[in-house]
């Protein structure tokens, strides 16, 4: 095992991320899982539980503090390093294959994107490699035992992501196709898999109970995706360019070499699990990180059979060469340049989207403070779409705002107005939406932020309403939507 430069990779990489870990600010998701974590449920509408219980946990030990906040996230991304050297040894791969695979892991700039944010992406692709580890080494060695191992894997999976269960019915199909059908024999797998299905059930109910929200979510984001994300002309050199240089000459020698190498034979299923995914993801409108989780053992099994053609001088400078591109190409997705750099035709979305929280809260409270103060005791506020929510749950109280109402997405069940509202400050949509539910609509205000850049709040309007035309019980419903 090449333990101390893995070692030494996983820790560049978590001093990296934790060094930036600060820069910008909160993302749009990591305001929305604070909020949620302060009212405890078994499920939410587009979430598990355990994302937002854990942000809230990490900001009651350290209020505020973005290195706490994202040090799991950091953490996954080091430790999800070693386990993709650990896949390589599983594998064959001897010491310098399992430094290409950890190298690739640290490159990567889905990876690097993702281990700078404490969301969602972040800790499915850290489980799936380690279920995918757990996996290989069972195929190796047959000791059952890592069976439970697996089972607590995707118990934590689906406490993370519904969307965890498209991943094991991939394996499950694929394991059926082509082996090894041994593994489905095994009692303790499918004992494990009941167990998985116990831990679900309070989740289940809760979306019953509210009408199957995330089933609805699945229809919004494969709209988005191909309104506004490319669709899925841009699927397939998505992943690529997520995989980074790298990673991208690695995943195809990987798919390769499982799919049709003779000793590849019996972890098989794993390539074609990939490409079942991605077939899948790509005529569903999925997003292209949703297989980003795999990239580990495909870079494994690239790096293990590339192994075989030797480590001839030219080919090491070239190796290194590649390393040092992909290094340099992948580390521009984390925040290492001035905010300033931002621009109205960025493509980096989740930069764009961590500025300007608190300039949102300082517009929103200019206007609510220019209320009169008979009208400002009962007014709330209300926002259109829930991650600015989230900026005034976090923003807000030190500027002197009450507790906001979103009826976008998981924050429609956090909870709802109360029917003697007289007046509400509403961030964002229109006057033609808001007048349906108000007699008086008048725009009070505009969001901007200090930087300058032109993100998704830029020029959000800030209006005044009063002369609620029904009861919130009514309105909130009508109110409320998921796009």
């Amino acid at each position: 095992m090449a333990l101390l430069p893995v070692c030494a990779v996983a820790c560049a990489t978590a001093a990296l991320l934790l060094l930036t870990a600060d820069r910008f600010g909160y993302f749009s998701d990591e305001l929305y899982f604070l909020a949620a974590g302060r009212s405890p449920a078994w499920g939410y509408a587009d979430q598990p539980p355990l994302l937002p219980l854990l942000a809230h946990g990490l900001d009651a030990l350290a209020p505020g503090s973005l290195v706490v906040l994202r040090a799991p996230a950091a953490a996954a991304t080091a430790l999800g390093v070693l386990i993709a050297a650990l896949t390589a040894r599983e594998l064959g791969g001897r010491r310098a294959a399992q430094l290409a695979t950890a190298g690739a892991y640290a490159v990567s700039p889905v990876m690097l994107q993702m281990g700078h944010l404490l969301i969602t992406a972040t800790l499915d692709i850290f489980l799936t490699t380690a279920g995918v580890w757990l996996l290989v080494r069972w195929v190796r060695t047959r000791r059952d035992r890592l069976l439970l191992l697996l089972g607590l894997t995707a118990v934590v999976s689906l406490q993370v992501k519904f969307l965890s269960v498209g991943l094991w019915a991939a394996l499950l199909v694929s394991l059926l196709l082509v082996g090894p059908r041994e593994l489905l024999r095994r009692p303790l797998l499918w004992a494990t898999a009941a167990g998985v299905l116990v831990t679900a059930v309070p989740g289940l109910l809760w979306q019953a109970r509210a009408g199957w929200p995330q089933l609805a979510m699945t229809g919004v984001i494969a709209r988005e995706v191909a309104a506004e994300e490319g669709g899925r002309a841009v699927f397939l050199p998505t992943v690529l360019a997520a995989a980074g240089l790298a990673g991208a000459l690695l995943l195809g020698c990987g798919l390769g070499w499982l799919l049709f190498a003779r000793r590849a034979r019996p972890y098989r299923f794993l390539g074609l699990t990939f490409a079942g995914l991605c077939v899948c993801y790509l005529v569903v409108h999925g997003r292209p990180y949703y297989v980003a989780g795999l990239f580990a053992v495909l870079w494994a099994a690239g790096a293990t059979a590339l192994q075989r053609l030797g480590a001839t001088r030219p080919r090491i400078w070239s190796t290194a060469v590649v390393y040092l591109l992909s290094a340099a190409l992948a580390v521009q997705v984390l925040p290492v340049y001035p905010v300033q750099r931002l621009t109205r035709s960025s493509a980096d979305r989740l930069a764009m989207e961590s500025v300007g929280w608190p300039d949102l809260a300082a517009s929103v409270a200019r206007v609510y403070r220019g209320l009169p103060a008979d009208r400002r005791r009962r007014a709330l506020l209300v926002t259109d779409r829930y991650d600015q929510a989230g900026a005034l749950d976090r923003f807000g109280p030190g500027l002197g705002l009450p507790r906001p109402y979103s009826g976008h997405r998981g924050y429609r069940y956090l909870r709802r107005p109360a029917d003697d509202t007289a007046t509400v400050v509403f961030v964002g949509a229109d006057a033609r939406f808001l007048r349906q539910f108000f007699t008086g609509v008048r725009r009070r205000g505009t969001v901007t932020n200090e930087e300058k850049v032109h993100n998704l709040n830029w020029g959000t309007p800030v209006w005044v309403c009063e002369g609620l035309r029904h009861s919130w019980r009514t309105t909130w419903p009508r109110m409320s939507h998921l796009s």
